[in-house]
């Protein structure tokens, strides 16, 4: 893949280990576990080399932050506020650009139940405070700060939070959060909030009347919107009521999985209607399907094409959800605070140990990449699901 720029930087590395913050093992962030890349020829390995040179890569979900080897230990880690960027997996990911959802529900800094005030801007200042002591990954503000990256050698981080609870009532907080540096937000993480309705609700009442002039207040700072976890009748409305395309930033099709956390059909094309872009997601034990029921790689991408098939290529690309360390052990960790039971649906399936295929931000955009090359995908047809699509989406939803 394109090699970034990549010092050698560890972060918090400014600060004195042991000293100024308490020290907790991490996992290590490269070949975890044999998790297997698509088999493909030599001259394909060359297509897909040539294709990170020449496009755009962007994922439009993850949180690239190392996780804890003992993650019994996970709350009290999160607790010092630090969330630790895996520098070195994201050299070799070959990702011009990411959204990063930071801690999200689990910056429980101040508080046990998340999604505080404090806590968000708290975990937002300590993140940038770490990006700003290193040069390869770059604050991403603009669109051109993501063409720009590319050609320096940098990644683009796109700061990203997926539920606004945090804002309670107060509207003029989303202006706080943009001149903070965020430029996605979603509606509702899961559970409902004075904007509208998450995902696990009982029943789902859509957008509120705070809610419209929440959707109305981002479109006009230029804060791209997230329903990925909102309820379907949430979604609907944002999607109906915002003036710009909106993003489904890492989901995938109830139509093969019976997931709340999965988007049906309705959803998927309203949000294309309008310009919109849902993006894949490969959390374990999420986009499963029937016929491939054991989380992989292959599973993924059976949304994918779904999706495609659904709605068009120009509408479809890739928010993988991955991290560094032991994905399916801190979902066991953190089954209330993400609210885990939602996301799962009702039919058999194999529990896996790690998403073999698309473990970590490593490994997900190589393997992605691979797979559409030996599956026949033209290379603008490519270019557009691993970027392009969301450049688009960015360009009508962006200030600039």
């Amino acid at each position: 893949m394109q090699q970034k720029n990549y010092s050698g930087y560890t972060s918090y590395s400014y600060l004195e280990a042991g000293k100024d913050y308490k020290v907790f093992p991490l996992s290590v962030e490269l070949n975890r576990v044999p998790s297997r890349r698509p088999e493909v020829t030599a001259e394909e390995e060359a297509r897909v080399r040539r294709l990170f040179q020449e496009q755009l890569m962007i994922s439009l979900h993850d949180h690239c932050f190392v996780a804890p080897e003992d993650l019994s230990q996970f709350m009290e880690f999160r607790r010092w506020g630090r969330d630790f960027t895996g520098y070195q997996g994201l050299s070799v990911s070959g990702l011009d650009a990411v959204f990063d959802n930071l801690m999200n529900g689990t910056a429980m800094i101040t508080s046990r139940g998340g999604w505080k005030w404090d806590d968000i801007v708290y975990d937002l200042g300590m993140r940038l405070s770490d990006i700003a002591h290193q040069e390869m990954v770059v604050h991403c503000k603009t669109t051109s700060d993501i063409v720009n990256a590319k050609k320096n050698g940098q990644i683009a981080f796109i700061v990203s939070i997926e539920g606004a609870a945090m804002i309670e009532n107060e509207l003029d907080r989303l202006d706080i959060l943009y001149g903070l540096g965020v430029r996605c937000l979603g509606i509702a993480y899961s559970e409902g909030n004075a904007l509208g309705g998450g995902l696990k609700e009982p029943r789902d009442g859509g957008l509120t009347t705070f809610g419209r002039q929440a959707v109305r207040r981002m479109n006009q700072l230029g804060i791209a919107i997230d329903v990925s976890h909102s309820g379907d009748q949430t979604s609907l409305d944002t999607i109906e009521v915002s003036d710009k395309p909106i993003f489904i930033t890492h989901a995938g099709a109830r139509a093969l999985w019976n997931s709340n956390r999965l988007k049906p059909d309705d959803v998927i094309r309203a949000c294309a209607a309008k310009g919109g872009v849902i993006g894949i997601e490969a959390a374990p034990h999420t986009t499963l399907t029937e016929k491939h029921p054991k989380h992989s790689l292959e599973s993924f991408m059976e949304h994918f094409e779904y999706c495609v098939n659904l709605v068009g290529i120009d509408h479809v690309a890739f928010g993988p959800d991955v991290l560094f360390g032991d994905h399916v052990g801190l979902h066991n960790a953190l089954t209330e605070a993400l609210s885990i039971g939602a996301s799962r649906g009702h039919l058999e399936y194999e529990k896996v140990a790690y998403v073999d295929g698309i473990e970590s931000p490593a490994e997900a955009f190589p393997n992605i990449v691979r797979w559409l090359v030996k599956h026949g995908y033209s290379d603008a047809d490519i270019g557009k699901v691993v970027g392009g699509n969301v450049m688009r989406v960015l360009k009508a939803a962006w200030y600039r």
